[in-house]
């Protein structure tokens, strides 16, 4: 059972085998700009590049959701390289319902660390939070249904595909297809040896 009070306010640093996830800062305009500036980077997300302004106001945004406190809102998070300090990405996890105790992951990496496990760690960081901090019941993943790489990254956090949605969205002047991914808390617990069933 789930109790009004629930919140999430994560002790920071959370760290992972190789990657430290933190609070957005206002000194991380110049390398978040540097990923979000890119169209590879921004090919199948709702926005397209960024400017400088752009960025820096999507960044004013991000340091302000460093808790969830209720429903509707977004926890924000800087992924860096613990080894160097590198900003290499940013990871979202979206409280969507208390009653239903559902959430949402999301992350966004730059192309030149790609390929290097880095997003599926991130996940595997994110979807404890949400199962083990907020004891959420579910989580999903949407995507754009061409993001082929990003479905791989869900497919290894064990989230099963369980819609594919036919030009539901129209984004960027064209129709485009979603899928959804989603887990259970008790499917997590089942893989990471957590405890047994939900509260």
């Amino acid at each position: 059972m789930i109790y009004a009070e629930t919140v999430l306010e994560p002790a920071y640093p959370i760290r992972t085998e190789r990657l430290l996830l933190r609070p957005f800062t206002p000194d991380d305009l110049d390398a978040l700009h540097t990923i979000q500036s890119l169209p590879e980077v921004a090919r199948y997300l709702y926005w397209g590049p960024r400017d400088r302004e752009q960025t820096r106001e999507a960044l004013h945004a991000k340091t302000t959701q460093t808790a969830l406190r209720d429903e509707g809102q977004a926890l924000s998070l800087a992924v860096e390289i613990a080894a160097t300090g590198e900003l290499i990405g940013d990871a979202l996890l979206f409280w969507h319902s208390r009653t239903h105790r559902s959430g949402e992951i999301g992350y966004v990496f730059h192309p030149g660390h790609h390929g290097r496990g880095y997003a599926t760690e991130t996940g595997h960081a994110l979807l404890r939070l949400g199962f083990d901090g907020l004891d959420l019941h579910r989580v999903t993943g949407r995507l754009d249904a061409r993001n082929t790489a990003s479905a791989r990254v869900l497919e290894r956090l064990g989230m099963r595909r369980e819609a594919h949605l036919v030009e539901n969205e129209w984004v960027k002047d064209e129709w485009t297809d979603e899928v959804v991914y989603a887990i259970l808390q008790r499917e997590w617990r089942m893989r990471h040896g957590g405890r047994d069933g939900e509260r």
